[in-house]
């Protein structure tokens, strides 16, 4: 311990000044300099409390009105964050204040005061009231009690984060948009800085202030309250109906001041479990381990070790297992962070794939399922590829076919998908001009065909090399190869001939000539069968064909 004047100035080791109690220290207590400061003090938080809720309620309210005009709007973030953190400084200036408050009351009271105040009164006087104002007495005396051993400075905290918690939940939405309010944002983006330029000053005050043990407590709630206004000024300088990111960080720099205010209201309930003493000079309630993080360099672990230390007298530096942790843990932390770079040079490949390994952007190896190594990242990386697993694919696909399908019931009505009717349009089938003839005379004709093609990726290096490095979509290259194929096929056949004699060879030529283009864009994939799941007259003209069949 070092010590200054007097008993009361006992300062310990972390700079963290020692509480007093006037029924040991009252006659020293004018020769404390926060105790000195405590009337100028209390003012100037008082000012400086109404001006940050002033603007934080301001805030809160624009927001509400600019939801009812203009809902999902950057500025519902924007001015919500600010407000919080605002009625959060608040908060910390209210608590500050009520400690400031007590030093100024104990320079007034006696020297020694009894506990029990009655004593000094001689015998009491008869209360001859009724029962009904004896029991509002009663009641408004358990009232004050409670109130007193809760502490006002107490239930204002919770408040004003209850109020900061409900605000930013109700603005917390990441899928906002872009939204283009530059002639209005870049004038309150200005103002924000000017208001974190003034917060900057104030910090500065605070810092200096040696003596005052409020002072560095409520330096960090005033860079936790700038670092929000930085935040919310770039959102509004580059806010664009384009741009997503300004919108999403304005939502989530309400992280900030939601952390701190369930710091605060975790530390109001946990107040309510220690015994309070209007003898004993209280401590700051609205002290923020979170936004002690904000600084340079950041040092967790010593804000955590200055919070147990002001909380439970621990001093983690007398013990040895945590000073040899302190010196062990960079090199531990290197060591393992060096392991787990090399480990991602282990790839483990799936019995159903392979693995194309790149060295320094090179392919040198298809790996087999199993574990293998290689280099680690960046220099060494393993791209996935398909071994094996069959794919069947429609030549066409329309909008119906893409939509989820909703599954029927057992015993109800067949799917319209299964009913294979000419006269009803299917989901897959592709309307096809083919040749016609009447007679002499050569014309064309338009019939409906659902074709489909099961393929997998060759089982060979060199086609799993080739699928990988030559094709970027195969779905939509084994439809545009069927396509043309399919369209110089049934250039030279006919309607007849293809529910004819043809029907059996036709899924083997179009099957053959789509192997063979495939084989030509050396694209990797295996064309295993061809199917020609059906193929007629369009639906209009299907009844016309019959009957022209009949006749």
């Amino acid at each position: 311990m070092q010590a200054s004047s007097g008993p009361g100035a006992t300062v310990s080791r972390f700079g963290v000044v020692m509480r007093v109690d006037l029924d040991v220290e009252h006659a020293d207590l004018e020769g404390l300099p926060r105790f000195q400061m405590a009337v100028r003090q209390a003012r100037r938080l008082a000012r400086l409390m109404y001006v940050a809720a002033g603007l934080g309620i301001t805030g809160l309210v624009l927001a509400f009105f600019i939801d009812l005009f203009s809902p999902g709007s950057l500025w519902m973030a924007v001015l919500v964050n600010s407000g919080a953190a605002l009625l959060l400084l608040a908060a910390g200036l209210q608590s500050a204040r009520s400690v400031a408050s007590w030093r100024a009351r104990a320079l007034e009271v006696p020297a020694r005061v009894e506990h029990d105040p009655s004593a000094l009164d001689g015998d009491a006087d008869v209360d001859d009231s009724g029962w009904y104002e004896r029991l509002l007495t009663r009641l408004s005396e358990s009232s004050e009690s409670l109130l007193r051993q809760i502490g006002l400075s107490t239930l204002w905290l919770a408040g004003w984060s209850l109020l900061v918690l409900i605000s930013v939940q109700a603005i917390w939405n990441l899928t906002l948009l872009g939204n283009d309010i530059s002639p209005v944002a870049n004038l309150t983006g200005s103002a924000l800085l000017l208001m974190a330029f003034g917060l900057l000053v104030l910090e500065r005050q605070l810092s200096g202030e040696a003596q005052w043990p409020e002072a560095e407590p409520l330096s960090r709630l005033v860079r936790m309250t700038i670092v929000v206004f930085l935040a919310a000024a770039l959102c509004l300088f580059f806010s664009r109906i384009d741009r997503v990111w300004p919108a999403r960080l304005a939502v989530l720099i309400g992280l900030l001041p939601m952390a701190v205010a369930i710091e605060f209201l975790v530390r109001a309930a946990l107040s309510l479990f220690s015994p309070r003493n209007e003898r004993i000079e209280p401590r700051l309630l609205a002290s923020s381990f979170i936004a002690d993080l904000l600084r340079w360099p950041p040092r967790p672990l010593m804000a955590l070790q200055h919070e147990l230390h002001n909380r439970f007298g621990i001093d983690l530096r007398q013990i040895w297992a945590f000073t040899y942790m302190r010196r062990a843990f960079l090199p531990v932390l290197a060591v393992v962070a060096l392991l787990g770079w090399a480990l991602t040079g282990v790839h483990e490949i799936p019995l159903q794939a392979r693995g194309i390994y790149e060295r320094f952007g090179k392919p040198v190896e298809v790996f087999g399922p199993g574990l293998h190594a290689g280099l680690p990242w960046p220099f060494g990386r393993v791209l996935a590829v398909e071994n094996g697993v069959v794919h069947e694919l429609a030549a066409s696909v329309s909008p119906a076919s893409a939509a989820e399908q909703m599954a029927d019931p057992a015993e109800g009505p067949p799917p319209a998908s299964a009913n294979r009717l000419w006269d009803a349009s299917h989901i897959n089938e592709k309307s096809q001009v083919i040749a016609s003839s009447a007679g002499a005379k050569q014309s064309f004709q338009i019939v409906n065909m659902d074709v489909r093609f099961v393929y997998r990726i060759g089982l060979t290096d060199a086609a799993a090399l080739a699928a990988t490095y030559n094709s970027a979509d195969i779905p939509a290259l084994i439809r545009s190869t069927a396509s043309r194929v399919l369209v110089h096929d049934f250039a030279s056949r006919t309607l007849d001939e293809l529910l004819g004699e043809q029907r059996t060879g036709l899924s083997e030529d179009i099957g053959k000539a789509v192997q063979a283009d495939l084989q030509r864009l050396d694209s990797g994939v295996e064309i295993l069968a061809t199917v020609v799941e059906a193929i007629h007259p369009p639906a209009g003209a299907a009844n016309a064909y019959h009957a022209v069949q009949a006749a």
